[in-house]
């Protein structure tokens, strides 16, 4: 049996257009996370609190979005999902340049959250329903990979593009990245794999039997998720402002780095995810993660500066699709939609949170400093799954170890 399901085919037409869709929607979003608080502190004198609200209010709206969207993947409305929110999305990018003001700009930021919280849903919701379950570890890792790249190479091609072109060149070439998705997206809905096609990687339920609401499994992954992702929201936020601190010629390099280490590091982490499970990874890639920020605060060169980034960005390669997967395999698959929402919500709810507390540690201390406290979340997660692991286990004891363990005690 197991021979015959590894040999299920993961590279499909199917899975390759999910990814370079996924690619492109994620670039259309990183390249103006990291650009347009420079942009609007430059343009409209902007505040730093003025600064975080552009990341965090994106965020929140993408959160609200999203509890819509994962009820209406339920009832089947994918195509109406995709179109609506890709279109919204493109609208509020193409606002970005008639924005006069921060408050025109911050309205667009909620407006691109509503469409992206949208699409970001139906991806990889439609990614887990054709991976072959036996491979769901290996598959989510590589579909994990575009969203992952986008995140580490959109902040530098549009840090370098700010730089280098200016912000209108910079919208017009996400709008055009935007644009592209629409074909894309038009191929896979015509060619939808059926729901049916991807069985529960767990069956404990009856398929009649669907379980409706939240399900409670997804709060500890939602919250490690979260945990990791205030990192990244520090990261993201104020890497272009650490490097003018720092006397950092390059600093969008760091984004690069990060995802050559990403790209070298998926391949074998969602094989060890498929063979052992999330225990084997959570831990060191946390530790990696750590590693990787704390030595960015004593980053002096870009030698310095590029190790760092490959310390982290091998722990969150490792981590993030360990994270998604392991949120869908705890459901059944007609709650996928729920649990790329949660994954997703707590992603952006984690770089929200992350982008405001940090931002207000920096304005107190310093961008070196604001990095080495933000570690302290990882460290907090190692804390919190290692605590869960003991006492999962402990609950689960065989029930012949704990009567022996009886009648010792009462011997």
């Amino acid at each position: 049996m197991k021979p015959n399901n590894l040999k299920q085919p993961l590279w499909t037409k199917e899975f390759i257009t999910l990814m370079v869709s996924n690619l492109f929607l994620f670039l259309t979003l990183q390249m103006m996370l990291t650009t347009l608080p420079a942009y609007a502190q430059d343009a409209f004198t902007a505040s730093p609190l003025q600064v975080s609200l552009i990341t965090s209010i994106f965020a929140f709206s993408a959160i609200l979005s999203r509890f819509v969207s994962s009820k209406a993947l339920e009832k089947g409305k994918l195509r109406l999902l995709l179109y609506v929110g890709l279109f919204i999305s493109l609208a509020a990018t193409l606002g970005y340049y008639w924005a006069t003001g921060i408050i025109f700009l911050l309205l667009m930021r909620i407006l691109f959250g509503i469409g992206f919280g949208m699409t970001s849903t139906s991806f990889p919701t439609m990614a887990s329903n054709v991976i072959p379950p036996k491979r769901m570890g290996e598959g989510m890792g590589y579909f994990g990979l575009s969203t992952t790249l986008a995140m580490s190479i959109g902040p530098m091609i549009g840090l370098t593009m700010l730089q280098h072109g200016g912000f209108t060149p910079l919208v017009m070439l996400t709008v055009l990245i935007n644009i592209l998705i629409f074909p894309l997206a038009y191929i896979l809905i015509s060619k939808r794999p059926k729901a049916e096609s991807a069985p529960a990687p767990k069956a404990t339920a009856d398929d009649s039997d669907v379980p409706s609401g939240f399900n409670r499994k997804l709060i500890l992954p939602s919250v490690l998720n979260f945990l990791m992702s205030i990192t990244y929201g520090g990261l993201l936020s104020f890497m272009a402002l650490y490097g003018q601190e720092a006397h950092l010629s390059n600093p969008q390099y760091f984004f690069l780095f990060n995802a050559l280490a990403i790209i070298l590091v998926r391949p074998f982490s969602g094989k060890i995810y498929d063979r052992y499970g999330h225990k084997a990874l959570m831990v060191p890639a946390a530790v990696l993660m750590i590693a990787g920020l704390l030595l960015l605060t004593f980053a002096a060169s870009t030698g310095s500066l590029l190790l760092s980034a490959l310390c982290y960005g091998l722990g969150y390669g490792a981590m993030q699709p360990s994270i998604q997967t392991w949120m869908i395999q705890e459901v059944h698959p007609k709650q996928r939609g729920m649990a790329n929402g949660m994954f997703f919500n707590s992603l952006d709810f984690g770089v929200a949170i992350g982008s405001i507390v940090l931002g207000s540690i920096a304005k107190a201390t310093s961008y070196g400093m604001m990095y080495r406290f933000s570690a302290i979340s990882l460290v907090l997660l190692i804390v919190i799954y290692v605590i869960m692991k003991l006492v999962r286990g402990a609950a689960a004891a065989p029930p012949t170890a704990l009567n022996e363990t009886n009648q010792s005690a009462a011997g």
